[in-house]
């Protein structure tokens, strides 16, 4: 059982016919993502990888079912783009682009909440129901089906786990990127809560980073609300206090958000955490 996407998701793909959008409609086709449309305005009647290209997303809807979309627009019309899909009844948004402004980001957040829309992201590597269907700009290679879901706030370190999981026969569920903007839509709450309830998964990995406070507050849900094991890896353990480090959640201010504080409530929730991501195949082989 896949969460939030699966092998029926429908999709639109928003500004299909730029570089990126072009390149990873590509790729998601041959995943099996079953994209029906793109969205470019003033490029209507063109078609990209064989999918045909509307001027907005209620022309395509006019002519297309479709339950989720994914944003390959620059940042400074994300908000455009994502306010129009939530309108039209999209109820999956992937943000890829990242640099939202604040408060872009948080109208969208607003407007999805109140039409009960998910937005994964901005700035996500998106997400994939492995084996099912791909809806980012994640490697096809490495997303096998199997019984570990995956919740991570970076991209390629994601990759990395990913990759040494299915080296090591252990294959995905779902697999979720939540972003690394400063405001984002999932967090590892509302992701855990799934996987919570999906019989298929049956441990999660848990990526996250220096900055804020979200790993502490899942921490805190883990404990009380998760029945699967849960092994977690945490990045920015050398960070210097205060200085940026790829992402612009991933900042310590104080004490607060630090390695050590992250480390110590995953521990107390009964987690296990990695020291490297090498470590994590074992970690899950010891207790599937």
């Amino acid at each position: 059982m896949s969460i939030y996407i699966n092998e029926n998701t429908r999709v639109l793909v928003q500004g299909i016919t730029g570089n990126q959008g072009s390149f990873h409609t590509r790729q998601m086709l041959a995943y099996g993502t079953g994209i029906v449309a793109g969205v470019s305005p003033g490029k209507e009647g063109q078609q990209v990888e064989g999918v045909p290209v509307y001027n907005s997303v209620f022309a395509a809807l006019r002519k297309h079912e479709a339950e989720a979309t994914i944003l390959f627009t620059p940042a400074p019309y994300a908000r455009d783009a994502a306010l129009e899909a939530i309108e039209a009844g999209i109820k999956i948004i992937v943000m890829i682009p990242e640099n939202i402004p604040l408060h872009d980001a948080m109208e969208i957040m607003h407007f999805a909440h109140s039409r009960e829309a998910v937005i994964v992201g901005p700035n996500t590597f998106g997400l994939v129901s492995s084996g099912k269907c791909k809806i980012g700009i994640m490697p096809n290679r490495i997303f096998n089906p199997g019984p570990v879901g995956v919740v991570s706030r970076s991209g390629t370190l994601c990759y990395e786990i990913v990759d040494r999981l299915a080296e090591n026969g252990l294959g995905t569920t779902t697999v979720v990127g939540l972003g690394g903007d400063r405001i984002v839509g999932l967090d590892f709450i509302e992701v855990l809560t799934k996987f919570s309830q999906d019989p298929e998964t049956k441990a999660v990995v848990m990526v996250g980073e220096i900055g804020g406070s979200a790993e502490e507050e899942a921490a805190a849900f883990i404990e009380n609300n998760i029945s699967q094991p849960v092994v977690a890896f945490l990045a920015g353990k050398s960070a210097p206090p205060g200085k940026r480090m790829g992402h612009a959640g991933a900042i310590i201010e104080g004490s607060r958000g630090t390695y050590d504080s992250k480390v110590e409530a995953l521990v107390s929730c009964g987690a296990r955490v990695a020291e490297l991501p090498s470590e994590i195949p074992e970690l899950i082989k010891q207790v599937l």
